[in-house]
C-alpha cells in the first residue's frame, strides 16, 4: 500500500518509515550483495538507522561503501568513522585521491572533485559484485531526482537509462537485471527534508555538528558562503569573514556553501526549513548550478 493511502491510518512518519524498512528487507531478500552509500550526511544517516531497525536485533546483513573524494568536511568524517565503529559495520571507501595520485583522474580546472566520484564509485561496486545499492536520495531535492523510480535500474556501465525504469504499482518493486547490471535502491525517495529532520528528531539521531549553527571563517563566492580547505579559497578578492552558520546539506567542500544561521538545535532547524523557500540544494551546492541539467547528466554517467 503507497504512503499517501495509510498517512491517514498511521502518522506519516511511521508510515514512511514503514516503507522504507519493507524496501530494505526486500532488497536483503532478493539481492545477493547490497550495499549502503554511507557519506556520514543526514540522508544516508536516516537510512542506516532505518536499516538497523529492519533487521534488529540482528545485525544489518550488508557493509557500507562511501568516496571519499578527499576535500570532505572533517566533522563529517569523524562521525562516519565513530558511527561505522558503534554499529560493528563493515566500510569500504573508494578514494579519489588514490585515482589522482596513480594518474587514472586528473584535477579539474576548477578545483571541485564531486564530478570525479562518478569512476571510483562504479569501479567499486564492480570490484566488490555489488548487485544492488542503497542510496539516501529524495525527489524532493532536484528535478532529475524527481523523475527516479526507488528500484533504478543501472546497465553494464553504471549509467542510467530513463526509459529502462519499470513502472512501480503500489509496493511491488523489481529487482530483475542482467549479469554485469546492478540496481540503485531509494528507500528514502518519498521523504522530504522536512520529513527527514521531524524523523531525527523523533528517533533523536545522532548528526555531525556541521549541520548546526557554529561560528566559523567562511568566504563569499558566487553566492554562498565557503570554507576555506585543501579544495582551495579564498581567491583574490574574497574575504574571509566570521559568521554563524549551518550546513543544510554536506559534500565536496569546494560545492558545498554554508547558510547563515542561529539554529543549533533540531527543533530550531525544522523551524528554519519550515520558513525557508529554498532548497537545501539550491541554496548550498554550486555543482548542480553548472548547467541546467547537471544532475541528470551525471545520473547518466553512472552517478547517484
Amino acid at each position: 500500500m503507497p504512503v499517501t493511502t495509510v498517512q491517514t491510518a498511521m502518522g506519516k512518519l511511521d508510515a514512511l518509515e514503514s516503507e522504507a524498512i519493507h524496501i530494505v528487507r526486500e532488497v536483503a531478500g532478493e539481492f545477493d550483495r547490497p550495499v549502503l552509500l554511507f557519506s556520514g550526511g543526514k540522508d544516508s544517516t536516516v537510512l542506516l538507522h532505518v536499516a538497523v531497525k529492519a533487521f534488529w536485533p540482528g545485525r544489518i546483513p550488508f557493509g557500507l561503501l562511501h568516496v571519499d573524494t578527499g576535500h570532505n568536511f572533517p566533522e563529517v568524517i569523524y562521525f562516519r568513522d565513530r558511527t561505522v565503529e558503534r554499529h560493528g559495520l563493515r566500510l569500504v571507501v573508494a578514494n579519489v585521491q588514490d585515482w589522482i595520485d596513480d594518474g587514472r583522474m586528473s584535477e579539474r580546472p576548477d578545483g571541485t572533485r564531486n564530478p570525479l566520484q562518478t569512476i571510483p564509485l562504479l569501479h567499486s561496486i564492480t570490484t566488490n559484485g555489488f548487485d544492488a545499492v542503497f542510496g539516501g536520495a529524495r525527489r524532493d531535492e532536484e528535478r532529475a531526482r524527481a523523475k527516479e523510480r526507488i528500484f533504478s535500474v543501472r546497465n553494464g556501465f553504471g549509467q542510467w537509462e530513463p526509459r529502462r525504469q519499470r513502472p512501480e504499482l503500489w509496493n511491488i518493486y523489481n529487482g530483475k537485471h542482467k549479469r554485469g547490471e546492478h540496481v540503485r535502491v531509494f528507500p528514502l525517495s518519498n521523504w522530504t527534508e522536512l520529513d527527514v529532520w521531524h524523523y531525527i528528531e523523533r528517533e533523536g539521531i545522532d548528526l555531525p555538528s556541521i549541520y548546526f549553527a557554529h561560528p566559523r571563517d567562511v568566504f563569499r563566492r558566487d553566492g554562498m558562503l565557503m570554507t576555506a580547505g585543501p579544495w582551495g579559497g579564498p581567491r583574490e578578492g574574497e574575504e574571509v569573514l566570521s559568521a554563524t552558520v549551518r550546513y543544510r546539506t554536506v559534500g565536496d567542500g569546494s560545492c558545498t556553501g554554508a547558510v547563515e544561521s542561529a539554529a543549533a538545535t533540531v527543533p530550531e532547524v525544522i523551524a528554519e526549513i519550515t520558513a525557508s523557500r529554498l532548497t537545501e540544494r539550491g541554496e548550498s551546492r554550486a555543482d548542480d548550478r553548472l548547467s541546467e541539467a547537471a544532475m541528470e547528466d551525471r545520473k547518466r554517467e553512472g552517478y547517484f
